[in-house]
């Protein structure tokens, strides 16, 4: 479920409540995190709230549900601009989805907007029908195009735009990826804003922090080591902090080809090894309690239109493994971890976008890995903690993240409240849209061995992020191409207190995850 909700200014709203959360466990510790932050949040919504604060000049806008809160637009007839923020911003980022939903015309565009004066003066970047995205100045002598490169813009597409303003350089960015770079000092300081013209579109997650993020790098990256894949584990050998997972093993073996099949027995009260067989259509969410193996036959099995919900209020979904197995368009949550889960291993998966979360874990589950899996342009890829108001997760949430391939996704991988120790290591980040790690309310995260690759903002901790309190987050030996700094500060449990690891270097991570991650990589199933 979506909590980064309502337009906010820089956030520290919940500092009391971080400070009485501190020394809540007392444990062994890590090193503690010196660095400061590299840009703070200056602005945020999901739209989930609303739009109030939002200045509008043309066009028809109202806040619409579109598989989740959008602001959008939908007039063609006009140059339709809505601004918000401070006047008196100057070197910033500004970043939203944009999707262009119809162009009335030729050279048309949707975009994002930056230092604006009004709503005729401003600097824009734009999703254009003339096959470009376009950084431009509006002014008195109207559209003057200051730097542009060729896209593909499809209607009914999102695309990330960000557009970074540091002194008289401009720098326009697409899904990640820097296309577009001018210099103009038409305009020092001023709001963002949303701009269609002659277009309708629909925006979302529109997040602007007060540093220009980072620059791209010249100096050639870390040579990846092209050694094979490191050996897998056999199904039944789980690692992290799900050690000792056993799932459905001495259960019954069935494999099912359909929703029913799939729900009597992942419903059983007895252990099953449950094989999934091929495509299976889930119309919500199929229940999953104590003792139970789900696997993917071979590289086809997929679980679409809905997802997996471990444990209910009185059967709890403890013991659990779930492997091999493609999830696309789930209507909630693909695998949502709930209601107080323990021991459950989630490993060798494809993700695909859904409603919301593609792993989430929440109200009081524990002991969890979520390893070798891809996740594949998802948005909320992976939630930990039910909410900022549900401080019962405190003492519980101890996952283990690794190995895992972020592709183009977009934010949450994860985004942890209360837990401790959260163990992210060994992860490919490449492409990544909001930001990669997010720490909050005295949550303690290690950031380990990870390989950052155009990912503006790996990490976010001591600063909060949205309306959550700030959270520790430790990180060492990561290796960042094109990207920013990891924010951290605090001291983080070691989880080596808790199970035995060797980490893989860092250069080696791109390599092992993209040949090992995801379906049909695993021996036996």
């Amino acid at each position: 479920m979506r909590q980064e909700t309502t337009p906010m200014l820089h956030k520290g709203r919940r500092a009391l409540l971080a400070a009485a959360l501190a020394g809540a466990v007392a444990t062994a510790l890590v090193f503690v995190g010196v660095q400061s932050a590299q840009a703070a949040t200056l602005f945020s919504t999901d739209f989930t709230g609303g739009a109030s604060g939002w200045t509008r000049s043309g066009g028809s806008w109202s806040v619409v549900t579109d598989g989740s809160a959008v602001y959008r637009q939908s007039g063609t007839g006009s140059d339709a601009r809505a601004l918000a923020g401070s006047s008196s911003w100057t070197d910033y980022s500004v970043q939203a989805l944009v999707k262009p939903t119809a162009f009335n015309g030729s050279a048309r565009h949707a975009g994002v907007i930056a230092r604006a004066q009004s709503t005729s003066a401003y600097y824009y970047l734009a999703l254009t029908n003339a096959g470009d995205v376009r950084l431009g100045r509006r002014g008195s002598g109207g559209h003057t195009t200051l730097a542009s490169a060729a896209a593909t813009v499809s209607l009914n597409t999102w695309y990330r735009l960000r557009l970074e303003a540091s002194g008289s350089t401009l720098r326009g960015f697409l899904n990640g990826q820097l296309v577009a770079t001018a210099t103009d000092s038409a305009y020092a300081s001023g709001s963002i804003g949303l701009a269609s013209y002659y277009a309708s579109a629909s925006f979302d997650d529109v997040l602007v922090t007060d540093s220009a993020g980072p620059s791209p790098t010249t100096q050639s990256p870390t040579p990846v080591v092209t050694t094979p894949p490191a050996p897998q584990p056999v199904p039944g050998q789980a690692d992290g902090h799900a050690t000792g997972t056993t799932g459905g093993a001495g259960g019954p073996t069935v494999t099912v080809t359909s929703a029913a099949e799939l729900a009597q027995y992942a419903g059983a009260n007895t252990p099953y090894v449950i094989r999934v067989a091929g495509r299976i259509t889930v119309d919500d969410m199929i229940t999953v309690v104590a003792n139970k193996s789900i696997i993917g036959v071979g590289s086809t099995a997929e679980i679409v239109g809905g997802g997996l919900q471990l444990g209910t209020t009185t059967r709890p979904g403890d013991n659990v493994i779930i492997r091999n197995i493609t999830f696309r368009d789930a209507s909630d949550d693909s695998v949502s971890v709930h209601n107080g889960s323990r021991r459950v291993w989630i490993d060798h998966n494809d993700f695909y976008p859904g409603f919301d979360g593609s792993v989430d874990v929440k109200r009081q589950s524990t002991n969890v890995t979520v390893s070798w899996n891809r996740f594949h342009a998802t948005d909320k890829s992976m939630l930990l903690g039910h909410s900022d108001s549900f401080p019962d997760d405190i003492g519980y949430l101890k996952v283990t993240y690794h190995h895992n391939y972020f592709d183009g996704s977009n934010q949450r991988h994860p985004r942890v409240r209360f837990g401790e120790p959260v163990h992210v290591y060994n992860n490919y980040y490449r492409g990544i849209g909001l930001y990669g790690v997010a720490s909050t309310e005295n949550a303690g995260v290690l950031v380990e061995a990870n390989y950052f690759e155009d990912v503006a903002f790996p990490c976010h901790s001591v600063s909060g992020y949205a309306d959550s309190a700030p959270g520790r987050l430790a990180e060492r030996g990561n290796v960042f191409v094109r990207s920013g700094t990891c924010e951290s500060g605090g001291n983080v449990q070691d989880p080596r207190a808790y199970y035995s690891y060797t980490p893989d270097s860092a250069a080696s991570v791109p390599s092992l995850v993209t040949s090992g991650a995801g379906v049909g990589r695993i021996p036996g199933a």
